[in-house]
């Protein structure tokens, strides 16, 4: 059952990232290889290591300007080629693998598209201050000293 208001849409298939905003299914591979790590013969022979496939400038649910966003944001996840990598290998089963990357994959793009609060400066206390000219005044009495009575060796 659909619990859209509209029961002519159909279900939007795909990854949720936020409101307003899903990546169809369509736009998304995967790729199998053999995972890493202990595990026997389950390692061995299975490939269990899900990777998540996404041409970014090729996705017809993006604006350029979100497009633009994501290669400035996640620069180092994207290959020369374009495409977003997401690497699951946590789970024994590659279906398990399969919905933990698409669960990275939708908090990368969230976290993506979210601004960072904007910073405010903050005056420290005088105590602060006060405290550490204090370690320092010590630290330099300790020094003094110990240069005062290795000199009396001599």
């Amino acid at each position: 059952m659909n619990d859209r208001s509209d029961p002519a849409d159909p279900p939007v298939e795909g990854v949720f990232i936020h409101d307003g905003l899903t990546i169809p299914e369509r736009e998304i591979r995967f790729a199998f290889s053999r995972s890493g790590g202990p595990g026997g013969q389950n390692v061995n022979k299975v490939n269990t290591r899900a990777t998540l496939l996404f041409a970014v400038s090729d996705s017809s649910a993006l604006t350029p300007e979100q497009v633009a966003r994501l290669h400035e944001r996640l620069a180092s996840r994207i290959g020369a080629d374009g495409v977003l990598r997401v690497v699951a290998q946590e789970h024994r089963s590659q279906m398990g693998n399969r919905l933990a990357a698409r669960k990275r994959f939708a908090r990368l793009l969230a976290d993506a598209f979210t601004d960072p609060p904007e910073r405010r400066d903050t005056n420290p206390p005088p105590s602060v201050d006060r405290r550490r000219l204090e370690a320092k005044r010590h630290r330099s009495r300790l020094k003094k000293a110990r240069r005062a009575a290795w000199r009396d060796d001599d």
